[in-house]
């Protein structure tokens, strides 16, 4: 019998997401793809996917799921109560759902992103390349209901499963993430990088997929009146006339028009988007030499079992 999953309960906000679907920038659609990716990529190993199939992106837990056949499933991500069948079970594990049985994944008890891996893949259609919800453009499948049926299997052949728990580091409880200057610090007074950088920001709950509003120091301008629009990079940290940042996630718009005072780096955003409404949240700024250095460190710890995460 071909597997569905039956969406009793999708908690606050619920998507499908695999990887995204980048270069369509050029025709004003983001990259979308999963808030956390390190966090997909490690759910679909555990079932033996490949790291681009799509799975479910939870914010904040509180999600029912039932699988019409037999499956196994991998829960990663912002840590969770979890149940399979009835029975309390753990994340960052392979667990096998029985035909016609519950995944239930409760909140977290730190960070926002949860990620829902099943063996095969969910095949809904793609769109661009890519099976991801798009929460700025509605490209892609429209985020999750209660009554949804998602179909299990996307047609490619998934490997053997060979680990049976991989314990990934645990999120920080006060992230620090590293901000590359520019490329609009001119339009800033000499003085806001040290300020973005002296104390810490707090996420605010209009915080959603597209960004990470920031209440904090206000970061003053040097130079008044308008920007022309251009293209905004993953985790690049706008700065509206309030003063206040944003830093931009993944469903960020391609362009914008008020200046970027820094870019936070790539293998940091994941914890931005951990990061939920009422954490504190601060930047260090690195330049490009050091970056370069981190990154390459980065890249080589997260090929390991576990990823890359900071130190809680």
């Amino acid at each position: 019998m071909t597997a569905c999953v039956e969406v009793l309960a999708p908690g606050p906000y619920a998507t499908v997401q695999d990887l995204g679907r980048p270069g369509y920038a050029h025709l004003g659609v983001p990259r979308s793809g999963a808030a956390d990716p390190p966090s997909l990529r490690l759910a679909n190993r555990l079932v033996g996917n490949a790291e681009t199939a799509a799975g479910i992106e939870l914010t904040f837990g509180g999600a029912a799921l039932r699988f019409t056949a037999g499956v196994w499933v991998a829960v990663t991500g912002a840590p969770c109560p979890v149940e399979a069948a009835g029975r309390a079970a753990g994340t960052d594990a392979p667990l096998w759902v029985p035909p016609g049985g519950v995944l239930r994944v409760g909140a977290p008890r730190r960070g926002l992103r949860t990620y829902v891996a099943v063996r095969d893949g969910l095949g809904v259609e793609r769109v661009l390349g890519s099976r991801s919800t798009d929460s700025l453009s509605g490209i892609g499948p429209p985020p999750l209901r209660a009554g949804a049926t998602l179909p299990v299997g996307a047609g490619a052949v998934a490997a053997a499963i060979l680990a049976d728990f991989a314990a990934p580091p645990p999120l920080p409880r006060r992230p620090v993430v590293r901000v590359l200057p520019g490329p609009r610090d001119d339009w800033f007074v000499p003085e806001a990088l040290t300020a973005l950088c002296a104390a810490a920001y707090e996420v605010t709950a209009d915080s959603n997929r597209v960004g990470a509003r920031l209440r904090g120091a206000p970061l003053e301008r040097a130079r008044p009146g308008e920007l022309a629009s251009e293209g905004m990079p993953l985790g690049a940290v706008q700065v509206p006339p309030g003063g206040q940042p944003i830093v931009f996630l993944a469903d960020h718009p391609p362009t914008g028009g008020y200046p970027v005072v820094g870019v936070v780096a790539a293998g940091d955003v994941p914890l931005v988007a951990q990061a939920r409404p009422g954490d504190l949240l601060r930047f260090r700024l690195v330049r490009r030499a050091s970056h370069d250095r981190a990154t390459a460190h980065h890249r080589e710890a997260a090929d390991r079992p576990g990823g890359a995460r900071q130190e809680a």
